[in-house]
């Protein structure tokens, strides 16, 4: 019997402790973790089950001791860190935005490919079992060519001046934010259950606060805690949200609007594909079922691995009526990610680093767009697989 993957998390935020725990639900030793400083390591190590605390991501990623890196850290330290981890004959998974701009994330990608080991962006929306119904009956050709894409991820978890978190600054997030962060997960999600690639597209940006209360150590998604900076107001140069309309590459048109300052909004994450025969709708937040329409009828197409196409009954590992979430497409994420560690062989569907070098390429896209007033091309790049 083959020994447990070790795995290490270096970052131990919301995102780090999601990562943690899936790696452990699915078999593998969680060997270590690092957060930002050795005290919080150990806090973090203790908190999560880890059986060690590293002094430093750094150190993490070179260690003998570890056979798989999750990179979780804020997004300025993704490419270091991955391609150091990489460097020491690491498999790597690397929170989105992969690197902070296009050509940072198509160097990593190269390296990545280089090395043959596994490398995975968690776009783990894929792994919801109606997001693939959706795809097999666009493939099978049940909805006709497909004309129309549109929907919206709206949060409200930055909705008012006092809510600050280290991904408002650019420095530490990147140029862009809202779009970087979810924008990135809806066209990846379009794209993904479409087979279109978004080919040129015309943006317009919103920052809503154009200074906020600073609390740069504050969790995401919290309303409170630690924020540290002594609540001083600094300015933001990061977007609030973000209106896209686009062209794909096979004749349809679409749009979406992307934002965290929606309120009563927390995670929806919705999108719509309209074809010549039949639409198909889905919603994060009630991913229980796959809306499809015809102009004759409305069908609901529910979770229930007894109806479902096989690509989709494999991820519906719970009864019909018993739900299934967002923890259980992490899981199934990083089963397949480790599957392919051990097999070799990349199972359908697993986003690897290509697929986010492709989101930075939307998203400098977009910020360029919304900069020039104007629509722009969306830049390509030849599809590599996740090893």
């Amino acid at each position: 019997m083959a020994l447990p993957l070790r795995v290490a998390i270096a970052g131990t935020g919301f995102i780090g402790a999601v990562h943690a725990r899936s790696a452990q639900r699915v078999g593998a030793r969680l060997v270590g973790v690092a957060a930002s400083s050795p005290e919080r390591s150990a806090a973090a190590a203790a908190a999560l089950g880890a059986e060690r605390a590293f002094d430093s991501a750094e150190e993490l990623v070179e260690s003998d001791e570890v056979d798989v890196v999750h990179v979780c850290t804020p997004n300025y330290l993704h490419v270091e860190l991955a391609q150091r981890a990489l460097e020491a004959g690491k498999h790597v998974v690397c929170e989105k935005p992969l690197a902070l701009d296009a050509e940072a994330a198509r160097r990593l990608t190269a390296a990545a490919l280089e090395t043959g080991r596994t490398h995975a962006v968690p776009f783990v929306y894929r792994y919801y079992p109606t997001v693939r119904e959706a795809r097999e009956r666009v493939r099978a050709g049940t909805t006709g060519s497909l004309r129309l894409m549109h929907g919206t991820y709206l949060q409200d978890w930055l909705l008012y001046q006092d809510d600050d978190n280290w991904r408002v600054n650019e420095e530490a997030g990147g140029a862009s934010r809202a779009f970087a962060d979810i924008g990135s997960h809806w066209c990846d999600l379009v794209e993904f259950v479409s087979g279109h690639r978004i080919a040129r597209l015309v943006a317009q940006t919103m920052t809503v606060h154009p200074e906020r209360l600073s609390a740069t150590h504050r969790a995401a998604f919290a309303r409170d805690g630690d924020g540290g900076n002594g609540g001083m107001m600094r300015p933001v140069g990061t977007e609030d949200v973000a209106v896209v309309q686009f062209e794909t590459d096979k004749g349809a048109v679409g749009s979406t609007v992307i934002s965290q300052v929606s309120p009563g909004r927390k995670n929806r994450l919705w999108i719509e594909l309209d074809g010549e025969q039949e639409s198909l709708v889905f919603d994060q937040e009630n991913p229980e079922t796959l809306w499809c329409g015809s102009r004759e009828h409305a069908t609901v197409i529910p979770r229930d691995p007894l109806v479902l196409s096989p690509p989709a009954a494999r991820l519906a590992t719970l009864p019909a009526g018993h739900p299934q979430g967002y923890g259980d497409c992490f899981d199934a994420f990083v089963a397949d990610t480790y599957s392919t560690i051990r097999n070799g062989e990349v199972i359908d569907g697993l986003p690897g680093f290509a697929d986010g070098l492709r989101a930075a390429e939307v998203t400098d896209a977009v910020l360029r767009s919304a900069r020039e007033e104007d629509w722009v091309e969306v830049a390509t790049h030849p599809v590599g697989a996740a090893r």
